[in-house]
């Protein structure tokens, strides 16, 4: 049997779904922390990209980059947490798929000041939006640990895929990027 077209029709069933980051969270903890980037395509699509940015670039910039978005994102979560809204923050996070994907698309290779205060603006978005949307019943630390963790887990998910693919399948990663910035600018759309 041909699991092809029923494995199709769920996958665009559930994928305006996964468009949507920030719906309510059923559990609390370390486990909802975990989930928020992974499943809310927005937050998955930037923190895969800044992974692949980082493999881009050379010297300093390949570890600064991530670890710029980690730090900057847990303080970004922890304003939110105090309260803290940032205004066009969801536009933001969109306009970070959108600019992140174009990034990796043409291969930027900016100063590194440059790029790192790209990463700041980027993960602050982020950051508010995790702190803001955490669960009521959920300890803010763990969540915090959680949401730390997966993005880590995407930024190096990123970089491994640039820097370990074969150099004939090297476009890919820039088409990755194409993709990114096509769902950005779908995600500032809609």
């Amino acid at each position: 049997m041909n699991l092809r077209k029923p494995l199709l029709a769920i996958g665009l069933l559930l994928s305006p779904a996964l468009a949507f980051a920030h719906p309510g969270h059923d559990h609390a903890g370390v486990l909802s922390g975990f989930a928020h980037p992974i499943f809310g395509l927005d937050h998955l699509l930037a923190m895969l990209a800044v992974g692949l940015w980082a493999a881009q670039q050379q010297g300093t910039a390949r570890w600064a980059l991530p670890l710029t978005f980690v730090v900057t994102m847990l303080f970004g979560g922890l304003a939110g947490f105090a309260g803290f809204e940032m205004p066009l923050m969801e536009t933001g996070i969109a306009g970070s798929v959108l600019a992140l994907g174009l990034l990796v698309a043409l291969a930027v290779r900016p100063p590194l000041a440059i790029a790192a205060a790209l990463t700041v603006l980027f993960a602050a978005s982020h950051g508010v939006a995790h702190g803001l949307e955490l669960p009521v019943l959920s300890s803010p630390w763990g969540y915090a640990v959680g949401f730390v963790a997966a993005t880590a887990v995407l930024h190096a998910a990123g970089y491994a895929l640039a820097r370990f693919l074969p150099q004939a399948a090297a476009p890919l990663v820039r088409i990755a990027g194409a993709a990114s910035a096509f769902t950005g600018a779908w995600l500032l759309t809609g």
